[in-house]
């Protein structure tokens, strides 16, 4: 039964990576984090995509569990659900050791903001 959910998991993390590997699901993932609760209308305000082709995009953010949608009405409204993508970030950063990562990033943040200064 372990095993099961193991492979179960490793399924689950290959189409969150299928979702965010492409640039337009991760602009709309972007769009959700900014504002959440957006309807498809919202979503495709300012997009140079079809209204078709953001409603492909999200049924596959939807299929990974990276977007959950709730009727209100007759809108649909799109939100952005962070559990699998931190999910795939534990399992993958865990990896490493956290202590180093979170040194080289506030060496580079401060090198950064040195350079702004300048």
């Amino acid at each position: 039964m372990q095993l099961n959910g193991c492979i179960l998991d490793l399924m689950s993390m290959d189409v969150v990576f299928r979702a965010l590997a492409d640039e337009s699901r991760r602009a709309l993932l972007d769009r959700l984090f900014e504002r959440n609760g957006q309807n498809l209308g919202e979503l495709c305000d300012g997009l140079r995509m079809t209204r078709q082709a953001v409603s492909k995009h999200l049924a596959i953010l939807e299929a990974a569990n990276i977007v959950s949608t709730r009727k209100v009405g007759r809108s649909k409204l799109h939100f952005l659900n962070p559990v699998p993508i931190n999910d795939i970030a534990e399992r993958w950063i865990g990896k490493f050791e956290r202590g180093r990562l979170e040194v080289l990033r506030e060496l580079k943040r401060q090198l950064e903001g040195h350079n702004d200064e300048q």
